[in-house]
């Protein structure tokens, strides 16, 4: 999910804040900084899902790719005049794997950017990373973990997913609330008091729209929950 918030404080360009960054609200050398460490994830991201590619993957992750793309076209009222949408790594990382996952992610948000003008071009890699590195490798290591504590991927996996889901957009949204602050943009303090403040509530929404899809899947297509499984263990091999 993001979050439109409005003026963040003094010294902020006026405008939403969200986490589709919109170029000027962060300085050029955190941009650049932000665009390195986004390549070199993007760059990972590439060589592991080649190791572990699929042929049986790729119309997933296209269907993914577009189930994500639009459903972030949908934007739901929260309070105060704010507005989230789906923000969707930890089911991508869920369906398909932490690495392909962000994948699918970099190029949602690179399509929304360079198409809709969903965020600057100057501070795509920063959208990039906070959405598809924090939300997704981060959010699919919170879900590894609470399977592991739950009992296992098939019976904690739609529990996992949810809680993992809520995090990633607090996460996501804490960093680029530190990226603000790093720019100068606005006070840290102030930055993540408003953008974790209302993205707690706004996970709560990609929480159950995480949750309904796995399980939507898992009733009507169970044999797409185990391919990311599949793929990894043959690679093992």
């Amino acid at each position: 999910m993001f979050a439109s918030i409005g003026s963040l404080g003094a010294g902020l360009t006026p405008g939403p804040v969200e986490m589709h960054s919109p170029d000027g609200f962060l300085s050029l050398p955190i941009a650049v900084i932000m665009w390195i460490l986004t390549i070199v994830a993007i760059a990972v991201a590439v060589k592991k899902t080649n190791e572990t590619f699929d042929e049986r993957a790729i119309p997933l992750m296209g269907v993914t790719a577009a189930f994500i793309f639009a459903a972030q076209m949908f934007n739901f009222q929260v309070i105060g005049g704010t507005s989230g949408h789906l923000l969707g790594g930890v089911l991508a990382a869920v369906l398909l794997g932490p690495w392909a996952g962000t994948l699918v992610m970099a190029a949602v948000v690179a399509v929304q950017g360079l198409v809709f003008q969903d965020g600057g071009l100057v501070v795509m890699g920063a959208n990039i990373f906070n959405m598809g590195v924090v939300g997704t490798l981060g959010g699919f290591a919170v879900y590894r973990l609470l399977c592991g504590v739950l009992g296992g991927e098939q019976r904690a996996r739609i529990p996992a997913a949810g809680i993992a889901a809520w995090l990633s957009v607090v996460a996501g949204a804490s960093a680029m609330a530190v990226q603000l602050g790093l720019s100068g943009t606005t006070d840290l303090g102030v930055a993540l008091a408003a953008m974790v403040g209302i993205h707690v509530l706004i996970g709560i929404g990609e929480a159950l729209v995480t949750m309904a899809t796995l399980a939507f899947v898992r009733v009507s297509r169970p044999d797409l929950l185990s391919l990311r499984d599949a793929r990894a263990a043959s690679a093992a091999a």
